[in-house]
């Protein structure tokens, strides 16, 4: 799969993994379009991290509505002439509902996400940014957002364990997971340069990349 014949990426990851960041790199590699997740824009979020009983279900409907209105759009965009670059898949609503919902609250989300789902596009190739929870819980600590300060180390170990148990069964699309515990593709331009590799060498199904620490 040569990275230039590309036209969709989604990129997913527990908070704290570097989505964005890898988004936006690969996105100036080449010269595509950044979808980027809305989640300043949820006017629950802060409040679900203080007190997630109260306000999950309000928070978990407000990204679902957001992120449809998105994929919406995506839908009008010519793929064949321009590339596309997410920083999450929609799938990834889900994979919060399950965890942050009551069991009658789910129900009611599986009614209108059901519907929703049918009309959404599936990426290319996802990419999944694997990584220990003390790894998320330092880079949420490290970048310091105020709507981040009340996340738990619990919750984001809760999260973790489903994401990985979603993208282990996960293959409706090609999936690249990539462990970056020992890795900075930010600051690194040889890390970056080895992910670019692996994409490259990727051809279909689940290819898995953990790099080792030099």
């Amino acid at each position: 799969m040569k990275l230039e014949n590309i036209k969709y990426i989604g990129i997913e990851g527990v908070i704290g993994a570097g989505k964005t960041s890898l988004a936006e790199k690969l996105s100036e590699t080449l010269g595509a379009k950044t979808i980027y997740e809305e989640f300043e824009k949820n006017p629950f979020l802060e409040e679900f991290y203080q007190d997630p009983e109260r306000y999950a279900f309000q928070a978990q409907i407000f990204f679902l509505l957001s992120r449809y209105r998105q994929q919406q759009q995506l839908q009008q965009i010519d793929l064949f002439q321009e590339c596309i670059v997410s920083d999450y898949l929609f799938a990834k609503d889900r994979i919060f509902a399950t965890l942050n919902l009551s069991e009658k609250e789910m129900k009611l989300y599986d009614g209108i996400a059901k519907l929703m789902e049918r009309d959404i596009v599936l990426p290319e190739l996802i990419i999944y940014l694997q990584a220990s929870t003390n790894h998320l819980m330092h880079n949420i600590s490290s970048r310091g957002r105020k709507i981040e300060k009340f996340i738990t180390k619990e919750y984001i170990q809760a999260l973790n364990e489903l994401y990985n148990n979603f993208f282990f069964h996960y293959t409706n699309t090609s999936l690249l997971v990539i462990n970056t515990d020992e890795i900075d593709f930010v600051n690194n331009k040889n890390d970056y340069q080895d992910i670019l590799v692996e994409i490259n060498h990727h051809t279909s199904g689940t290819r898995y990349y953990v790099p080792q620490k030099a």
